[in-house]
């Protein structure tokens, strides 16, 4: 589970997160969802350990976010930098693994290829590799260690169909065995269909919460295109 309360954080003065408040449960699937700029990804990268907040907390498994013991269960795909071009994804996903103390680190790489359709591509170094390579294989390094509570910030960008499907089922069986995600898209169809709850961010501060369906009855419209738009212009919080 992963809690976050009134996280707040600034940059030379300028605000980037205001005041961000939620819970992602076990064993289900959250939206995060904002126009660019809304604070976002900036809120990931402080759940995720890699900022410090200017206020508020994030706990993993009621555990500080940035702590060792939050950082070992947990995987974060925020962007598709880190990769080391001259590895090859095998060699990458093992570095990896490794790095999270795994022991059968050779059979779990397996896996991953296998899971995330990266056979073709296995024995290939990364330089060169197109965007939806390059964030396949971050995808298999955030998963490599199993972790029991992840990020995924657009994960599908650059994604081909087959592989889009692929990850959407990944990410049911993952819910249905428990584990905690959080899902950010500018796809709203997507996120209608994958996520079984929705937090909007708009201007560094949360402004709704609820189920997909509840965001279209709050706001009296017939999809989550419209109530997005309708909640990210209104100054009011609509919580469930």
């Amino acid at each position: 589970m992963i809690e976050v309360g009134n996280l707040r954080k600034e940059f030379r003065g300028v605000t980037a997160v205001r005041d961000v408040s939620f819970t992602a449960p076990n064993g289900a699937i959250t939206g995060l969802l904002g126009s660019n700029g809304a604070g976002k990804t900036t809120t990931l990268r402080m759940v995720a350990g890699i900022l410090n907040p200017t206020a508020g907390f994030a706990r993993i498994d009621g555990t500080a976010a940035g702590a060792p013991e939050g950082q070992c269960n947990i995987g974060a795909l925020l962007d598709q930098s880190g990769l080391y071009p001259r590895l090859t994804v095998r060699e990458n996903l093992e570095y990896f693994g490794r790095l999270r103390g795994l022991r059968r680190v050779g059979e779990r790489v397996d896996e991953v290829v296998s899971l995330l359709g990266l056979e073709t591509i296995a024995d290939r170094r990364t330089a060169g590799f197109s965007q939806g390579e390059r964030m396949k294989t971050a995808l298999g390094r955030a998963l490599i260690h199993s972790p029991g509570n992840l990020l995924l910030d657009e994960p599908t960008n650059g994604l081909d169909v087959p592989t889009v499907r692929s990850l959407r089922e990944l990410l049911k069986t993952m819910r249905d065995q428990g584990a905690c995600i959080i899902f950010s898209s500018h796809v709203l169809a997507e996120v209608r269909g994958l996520c079984d709850h929705v937090v909007v961010i708009a201007r560094g501060s949360v402004v709704a919460q609820g189920t997909p369906q509840e965001m279209c009855e709050w706001t009296e419209t017939q999809n989550l295109e419209d109530a997005f738009v309708r909640l990210t212009s209104a100054e009011e919080v609509v919580k469930c």
